[in-house]
């Protein structure tokens, strides 16, 4: 197939999603390869140490293989299928074999070094130093530097452990999509809310019963996000919890989709490829790209325990407790899948909030609505419409296109909002379709604007009704997006460090965490909840009550994901391939405390005074007391918070001025730490995020 032929190798500037197929991978792959092989050769053959003859056409290069392979790899995620697994499966290898090739290129290698060892070294900029000390390190770490038969083992090594990952992912996949609980019996799904079962109903007459209402059943239940958790916080029958639990924590641990094997040769092959480049384990490998190093991330582990400890051993005597008082247990008997439906009850009778009842408030289209508005306040950017001008790979995905203050678009957007278990991966993420780059535009003179793909897996639209949202998965949109707009707001043209690409990987949650903590901030809440079909604000009552109940539990969740962190450095470190736990990344927990510290900058520029905030509430149900005959009185008092909310939204504008002017804007030009400091003015401190978390003594908060 020619390339002008193959819609995957067209001179395109938003992907052909529409018309892109299995059949199309093998053919587009091959030919891409081929070219790319040729342009390396001749990059090795003519390379110098300077910008022009090393680094741009290496951008080039690479940029090629990132966006066709990652259109593939998206579609792989969002629109699964075994023609598309296969059609992978047979081009990775070659696509591995290149990427070893040019990783462990000894003519690119050696220009980078002769760049840094130049007597103009100290005349480049901090991008330009940041990216030729991230070559360098990437190519050791490649590889380029092993004797042949070690390199030959290394390169074995990264193909299996490919084959491996994708394996791994898939067998989730499968896993997930094969588990269904049909059920015809009302009295087996009592406690699970209208939502649930209409989601429910609705995969009834997609498995051809056609007749299937949220009233009468059947019902089917999946290991889909909202399913699971529906079931898992509602379901008053403990033993569909127990089944759908146990089901959903040991997928793709049996028969032919069993990962465990797998984890277990991941794990080894990691620590043989670490101590071949010279390392005593894989996580001193893994530390080599980020902020922290082991030993630091063992001191947070620790400082965040030993915080959380006493509370989450008080979460669970009040758990256990009030299940007793239900009579729901016997002695301490509270299992796996008793807790998060206790939780959920505890969480309930303690803050008289309901979350299932405060879903119409949180339709997508609203949430978006604010979600955008608080990204105009805080940024000066508008986010329009603009579904028609992309092509897309479903129906219910939207297109946006991101303008600054004075309308010219500076990125371009996908939103994929809701659950498939048939053909899509669980989770959320984002990814890049294209990155910001000067090299890579299609003139050669311009800027190629980024493109950006976000992806979750929330609650769809039942019926005649939008997708309403829980809590949590407002949260999950907040948090993408956050993620999104360090992709789409960078200022750096240099596509090796353009949003998030060249920042330690510990410090990429940072916007995301940061946005989702707009969540919690009141007006953002009161903006971004109302009725899906009266328009009416969330009373005020129930956002005080979400504020409150932000930090239930908090001991509990932050030991849970703290285990995940020490787990994941246990058999990363100390532990010996042949177990079966599983593996989590610590990079999360170190961006919390970045981004809950970058967050109380906005505290201390006047968002959520609480002590003012609470003088001025008192006061002005004081007047009104006093004065609710004299409506002038009343006028002032109104104008006079008017002015005063002004100021505050100017100095909360300032502070977004300035965090998309750093954190957002300088992408990896410059270590995390370095726009840290440009932004705060200091060195990050935990104490924000254990604040925030309700993990601080009172008097520390204070």
């Amino acid at each position: 197939m020619a390339f002008e032929e193959n819609p995957l190798l067209m001179d395109f500037v938003f992907p052909p999603y529409d018309v892109i197929e299995p059949k199309h991978v093998r053919p587009a792959m091959k030919s891409l390869l081929k070219k790319l092989e040729s342009d390396l050769v001749e990059l090795e053959t003519t390379v110098e140490p300077t910008w022009p003859k090393l680094v741009e056409p290496l951008e080039k290069i690479t940029d090629q293989l990132r966006v066709v392979w990652g259109i593939v790899n998206h579609l792989n995620c969002v629109k699964d299928s075994s023609e598309l697994r296969s059609a992978i499966e047979e081009v990775q290898p070659e696509k591995v074999k290149f990427q070893l090739s040019l990783g462990q290129s000894k003519p690119i290698y050696n220009a980078f070094k002769a760049i840094r060892e130049s007597q103009d070294w100290e005349t480049l900029s901090d991008a330009h130093k940041r990216i030729v000390g991230a070559q360098i390190k990437e190519a050791v770490l490649n590889g380029v530097s092993l004797e042949e038969d070690k390199r030959e083992r290394f390169n074995e090594i990264q193909q299996e452990l490919e084959k491996l990952s994708q394996k791994f992912e898939a067998n989730i996949l499968d896993a997930t999509k094969s588990f269904e609980k049909f059920i015809t019996n009302k009295k087996e799904i009592e406690g699970l809310p209208f939502t649930a079962l209409a989601m429910a109903a609705q995969r009834a007459v997609s498995k051809g019963h056609e007749n299937a209402t949220v009233e009468n059943g059947p019902w089917v239940i999946t290991l889909d996000a909202p399913s699971y958790r529906s079931v898992m916080q509602h379901a008053r029958n403990r033993s569909l919890r127990e089944e759908v639990y146990r089901a959903y924590i040991t997928r793709a641990s049996s028969g032919d989709l069993n990962n465990t094997p797998i984890i277990d040769q991941i794990l080894k092959l990691r620590l043989e490829k670490a101590k071949l480049l010279g390392y005593t384990n894989y996580a001193e490998v893994s530390m080599e790209m980020k902020m922290a190093t082991i030993d630091k991330a063992e001191e947070l582990i620790e400082k965040l325990r030993s915080a959380s400890w006493n509370h989450a051993v008080q979460d669970m005597e009040d758990l256990v407790n009030f299940a007793k008082v239900q009579n729901a247990i016997e002695a301490n008997d509270l299992s796996h899948w008793d807790i998060n439906f206790w939780s959920e009850r505890l969480r309930e009778l303690r803050y008289d909030l309901n979350e299932e009842e405060l879903r119409p408030f949180f339709s997508l289209p609203k949430v978006i609505d604010g979600l955008f508005n608080l990204a105009k306040m805080l940024f000066e950017i508008d986010i329009d419409p603009a579904d028609g001008l992309a092509p897309v790979w479903n129906n219910d995905v939207r297109f946006y296109c991101v303008k600054d203050s004075s309308g010219i678009p500076v990125a371009y957007f996908y939103f994929d909002p809701y659950c498939r278990p048939s053909e899509k991966r669980g989770g959320a993420w984002v990814d890049e379709v294209v990155c910001r780059s000067r090299v890579s535009s299609h003139d050669g003179t311009s800027i190629r604007l980024p493109i950006t793909n976000i992806v979750c897996n929330q609650t769809p639209p039942v019926g005649d009704k939008p997708s309403l949202m829980t809590f949590r998965e407002v949260e999950a949109v907040f948090h993408e997006f956050g993620h999104a707009l360090q992709k789409m707001l960078t200022k750096q043209d240099e596509g090796f460090v353009s949003g998030n690409r060249g920042i330690e990987w510990d410090a990429v949650e940072l916007p995301s965490q940061f946005m989702e903590n707009w969540c919690y901030q009141k007006d953002t809440l009161m903006s971004i909840a109302k009725h899906y079909e009266t328009g009416e604000n969330l009373p005020e009552e129930a956002c005080l009550k979400l504020l409150f109940a932000r930090t239930f539990r908090a001991g509990s969740l932050m030991l849970r994901q703290l285990r995940y962190a020490s787990v994941d450095l246990e058999l990363h470190t100390k532990y010996i391939p042949g177990g079966s736990e599983s593996v989590y990344d610590i990079d999360q927990k170190w961006a919390e405390v970045l981004s809950a510290d970058a967050f109380s900058a906005f505290e201390e520029a006047g968002l959520d005074n609480d002590e003012v905030r609470a003088c001025g509430y008192k006061l002005v149900l004081h007047v009104k007391a006093m004065l609710a005959e004299n409506s002038l009185m009343l006028h002032i008092t109104a104008y006079l918070q008017r002015f005063d909310n002004s100021i505050l939204q100017q100095a909360v504008k300032v502070m977004g001025h300035k965090f998309r002017e750093t954190v957002l804007a300088l992408g990896g030009g410059k270590s995390p730490l370095e726009v840290f400091v440009l932004f705060r003015g200091r060195e990050p401190s935990p104490e924000a995020f254990l604040r925030y978390s309700g993990l601080l003594p009172a008097t520390a908060a204070a």
